[in-house]
């Protein structure tokens, strides 16, 4: 039987060898050699035509496909990048950015609120003006307490359990500011003291949740995301109060911040999962893409989860922790120095009226948010080619100090309030580069310690604002200037740009002792 698709021959065949001489007239070949042998025809499969060997001659030669043309390269490039950036737009993880910056948000105007409210408050119940620092102040006596706490909490029970918890208690001490100034003072305290307790795990609670939900390459991009949220936070708090009091009195802001946190909790605990393998809703793709080399310990459950006070000890014995404590408290004085004090700078140097100073200080802060985005997308940029962690933290965070303090030099010589703003505005956003250096690095050295760290890092800062904030005051009492204060802001800048320099690594530090 003859092969499938071979040609029948024009001859007939020889009779088989086993037929009689007599039979077969025509003389018995020798077999050709094997190397002159044909190979023998590929067996037939259903649905493949087998051609003829005879028409295989005359055909050419077998083409290889033809490679793209540089044009086509360069489309079938940018449809990627297209197709990267539709997939992270619509990803699960950005919702949790999206989510944590509306947190921030509400932390801070519900923490600026009371700058806007203070004035009217005082003409209310007529406090004076060293009472109404001591109310201003009393939101960072709660601030002060609780980093520590709560970033051990965080460490412990995971960032999304905590934010909740910490959402809904800062909620409930603004909502509840109105019913507690009618009904005594010391109340009135007691619920700053308590939003101050709370907000003091916001931040923890933000590391700990990108360090579960984003990959490294991508950490920064999400944390110019929620510190966007942060910053805008400002703007929110101190544009929309007086508004809202003009409308419905002075505790209006405090009742609908209040609320839209309670809104943020309904929405928050339903719709975000601890970790993107606990999301019902996680495409597969993204599962893998978030957790495939992610450098990441994951925490110990039930009776593995250790019940421990975290090494302070190991923690503080390490020149990374003082580089991100130094950073923290540098960053923290430059920016309530900033936020409490531009207005009166403005009132007092440039003689503008109040709503015109807080005009030129809150456009800074929606700088500092877009310069904040913009830094972490470049900071993930330079580590996908190849820029070692380290480097790249030192060049974000080097920019977030000497920016800032040339800047505060800038404006020390500006002879007009618009050349002032300007900047400002210069300083404020540049300071931003901080977030994409000290404030990710908090989850590079010690994963297992972020909240930890975080925790220990904020105090620092916050004795560091409490410092600055005063010392402002005292500065000028004695020397009657803004002018000298900013001067030593600016040296405190740039020598903490050193420190961080020199001392500041970006790969995992081992506080363990298991290394």
């Amino acid at each position: 039987m003859m092969p499938p698709g071979q040609l029948l021959p024009l001859t007939r065949p020889p009779l088989p060898p086993s037929a009689p001489p007599l039979l077969s007239r025509r003389r018995r070949r020798c077999p050709p050699p094997a190397h002159a042998r044909a190979p023998p025809p590929p067996a037939w499969r259903p649905g493949r035509l087998i051609q003829p060997a005879a028409l295989q001659l005359f055909r050419g030669p077998v083409r290889p496909p033809p490679a793209p043309s540089p044009q086509g390269a360069a489309a079938a490039g940018g449809q990627a990048a297209a197709a990267t950036v539709a997939e992270f737009v619509t990803s699960e993880r950005v919702k949790v950015a999206a989510m944590l910056a509306l947190a921030l948000a509400l932390c801070n105007a519900d923490r600026v609120v009371m700058s806007v409210a203070i004035v009217p408050l005082s003409q209310a119940y007529g406090w004076t003006p060293s009472f109404a620092g001591v109310v201003q102040s009393s939101f960072l006596w709660g601030y002060l307490m609780s980093p520590i706490i709560g970033g051990a909490l965080v460490d412990y029970y995971g960032g999304k359990r905590v934010m909740a918890y910490g959402v809904a208690l800062w909620s409930l001490a603004t909502f509840l500011s109105p019913w507690a100034a009618a009904r005594s003072i010391w109340l009135f305290l007691f619920t700053r003291v308590l939003l101050g307790i709370a907000e003091g795990v916001a931040l923890p609670s933000m590391n700990n949740m990108v360090l579960r939900w984003f990959p490294l390459t991508e950490r920064s991009s999400a944390v110019g995301i929620a510190m966007a949220g942060f910053q805008l936070g400002n703007t929110i708090g101190l544009l929309l109060s007086p508004i809202i009091m003009s409308r419905i009195g002075i505790f209006g802001p405090f009742v609908i911040f209040g609320l839209f946190g309670f809104l943020w909790v309904l929405v928050w605990i339903p719709a975000i999962s601890g970790t993107p393998g606990e999301h019902a809703q996680i495409s597969a793709y993204e599962l893998e893409y978030i957790t495939k080399g992610q450098k990441f310990v994951k925490p110990k459950i039930g009776s593995e989860r250790a019940k421990k006070v975290p090494p302070f000890r190991k923690l503080l014995s390490k020149w990374p922790t003082w580089a991100l404590i130094s950073a923290n408290a540098m960053h923290s004085w430059g920016y309530f120095v900033i936020l409490s004090w531009m207005p009166v700078y403005f009132k007092t140097i440039y003689r503008v009226n109040l709503r015109e100073a807080a005009w030129f200080s809150a456009l800074p802060w929606v700088m500092m948010a877009v310069l904040g985005y913009v830094a972490g997308v470049v900071s993930d940029m330079l580590i996908r080619k190849g820029t070692s962690i380290t480097l790249t933290r030192k060049i974000m965070q080097s920019i977030g100090f000497l920016g800032p303090g040339i800047a505060l030099l800038g404006l020390n010589a500006a002879k007009s309030p618009i050349i002032a703003s300007a900047w400002l505005t210069v300083a404020v956003g540049l300071k931003s580069f901080g977030h994409s250096g000290f404030l990710v690095n908090l989850q590079e050295i010690a994963p297992q310690y972020a909240g930890v760290l975080h925790g220990m890092s904020n105090t620092a800062g916050t004795f560091a604002a409490i410092l600055g904030t005063v010392g402002a005051g005292l500065f000028v009492d004695r020397m009657g200037s803004f002018r000298g204060f900013l001067i030593l802001t600016s040296l405190l800048y740039f020598t903490s740009a050193v420190f961080w320099d020199i001392f500041a690594t970006g790969e995992r530090v081992d506080f363990d002792g298991t290394g």
